[in-house]
């Protein structure tokens, strides 16, 4: 099945399950039973205080080679093994002796003793982790339990399905439950216990994306909402010079008597007719939600411009469609307070990570962009003086093999894998630090898996363990930890010491 086919059916689903007991045919991760307890236990806690946190989930799709993000130095133990089997994709510690002047070499990191090094196209992601603000979390990846080269090799353990599938593996990572069929992705759940604890007292979804509909935010009762990095999408047919209903409306709101006023006033009171048909009803619901979020969005990004910090100028070197989604974010969380949540989960993307080929050049724009963007935004979270109010973290497909699929540095890439590295930011994480397990890079033993001896690093860390930190910061408690991640008592407790996941 392709992969807009599948978003079309999921939204279809996530539609059907806000009708009427539709909640009764659900066979889903989290059965019915489990979800009331979820939530009935939830509603006799009483309502939290009124702190603001906001969780953004940037998805880097395509796989990342997270190979060449996170690179040893030469000091480190596999610095050798990595320098020989990654072949023409290697970049190498500008101490080495066979280091050229003049070539790329990785940027050294402080922190982690001072054994690994980023990209060095990364400078904004080292001077972040120098500065103790971001840190790397090692070769996380979607199990359904720990797995080791010899069950993979001897098939003695359950593995992800359609492992090395891009669409699969990007919806087991949002879903975080690979074993069942996909139902409500891991922030929607979250999203909906919060909000059952009032956390959701706004008239917006506690679930905002910048990148259009995902899996991540699939939710039973907490709809995702998608806003462009422009704001809402206003209805068509009714802009106007810096106002999108500027030839419909009034200042005071009111419609004007022009054509396009008389047709939005019709189109309203439309929407605000009651229907018999409870899909006819519904759908009238969605639109007024639509319309009332426009003015609820609007609201934030005016009381952001008001805020006197210059967001443009912040992102001035990250001007790139990342850029320009957490530009957005970091306006929103400014006008929080139009909102009206005191928790927030965003979706953020960036695409072009399936790098078969000319990974060097490729790579270098993406982490480039990638760089820069989180740099800008961290900047701004601080200016605004709410970046210990934010967590950023990353997803991706996968890692790619260590191996190269070619010997021509201009047009070699590296192909699908499995466990990486990936990011987190801001005020809350304990940066500066390399978190997880790192792999040895020894092809054909250690984490390599299958017999191919490419580098398909068997992930030490499951994509619940790794979720499961961000959701108890935003306030998921451990109790309902296991509703939220079915699979987590499989792994090691991440608030443990054993598995090295103390980022926040």
């Amino acid at each position: 099945m392709k992969s807009q086919d599948k978003d079309s059916l999921q939204n279809r689903r996530s539609f059907l399950r806000q009708s009427a007991c539709a909640s009764l045919g659900l066979t889903g991760v989290i059965n019915t039973l489990a979800h009331l307890r979820l939530v009935n236990s939830a509603l006799a806690q009483g309502l939290p205080g009124g702190d603001y946190k906001a969780l953004v989930v940037l998805f880097l799709f395509g796989g990342n080679d997270s190979n060449n993000l996170l690179i040893p130095r030469k000091n480190h133990a596999s610095y050798s093994q990595y320098k020989s089997a990654r072949g023409v994709l290697k970049i190498l510690d500008e101490t080495d002796s066979a280091y050229v002047t003049g070539q790329p070499a990785s940027i050294a990191l402080t922190g982690g003793g001072a054994t690994y090094g980023v990209h060095p196209a990364a400078g904004g992601i080292a001077q972040l982790f120098n500065e103790g603000d971001l840190a790397f979390v090692a070769n996380v990846g979607t199990l359904v339990y720990p797995t080791t080269r010899a069950d993979y090799n001897a098939g003695s353990v359950p593995l992800p399905p359609q492992l090395f599938s891009h669409s699969d593996q990007q919806v087991q990572w949002q879903s975080s439950v690979p074993d069942q069929p996909f139902s409500r992705g891991w922030g929607g759940r979250i999203a909906d216990l919060l909000a059952s604890q009032g956390y959701a007292q706004g008239q917006v979804s506690l679930s905002v994306s910048l990148s259009g509909i995902n899996s991540l935010q699939v939710a039973d009762q907490e709809v995702q909402y998608a806003v462009t990095p422009e704001g809402a999408i206003p209805l068509a047919g009714y802009a106007a010079s810096g106002n999108p209903y500027g030839n419909a409306l009034n200042g005071d709101g009111t419609y004007k008597t022009t054509t396009a006023g008389k047709r939005l006033k019709a189109f309203d009171d439309i929407t605000n007719y009651t229907y018999q048909h409870l899909l006819d009803d519904d759908h009238a619901k969605v639109v007024k939600r639509a319309r009332a979020n426009e003015g609820l969005v609007g609201a934030a990004l005016t009381a952001a411009a008001a805020t006197g910090v210059d967001f443009d100028n912040l992102f001035l070197n990250a001007q790139s469609n990342l850029g320009d989604q957490l530009k957005s974010i970091a306006k929103l969380i400014a006008g929080r307070t139009a909102l009206g949540n005191s928790r927030q989960i965003f979706f953020a993307s960036i695409g072009g990570f399936d790098t078969h080929q000319d990974q060097l050049d490729a790579q270098t724009n993406l982490l480039g962009e990638l760089g820069s963007s989180l740099k800008a935004f961290s900047d701004t979270l601080k200016a605004l003086g709410v970046n210990d109010n934010v967590v950023t973290i990353t997803h991706s497909d996968f890692t790619r093999t260590l191996t190269p699929n070619g010997q021509d540095a201009a047009t070699a890439g590296s192909d699908h894998g499995w466990g990486g590295h990936q990011i987190v930011l801001g005020g809350p994480v304990n940066g500066g630090q390399i978190y997880g397990s790192f792999p040895s890079l020894a092809l054909g033993a250690g984490l390599d898996a299958g017999s191919s001896n490419r580098g398909r690093w068997i992930p030490t860390t499951s994509v619940d363990q790794y979720a499961a930190v961000s959701a108890n910061w935003l306030g998921v408690s451990p109790t309902y930890l296991a509703d939220i991640f079915p699979n987590l008592s499989r792994f090691e407790d991440p608030f443990g010491s054993s598995a090295n996941l103390g980022f926040l």
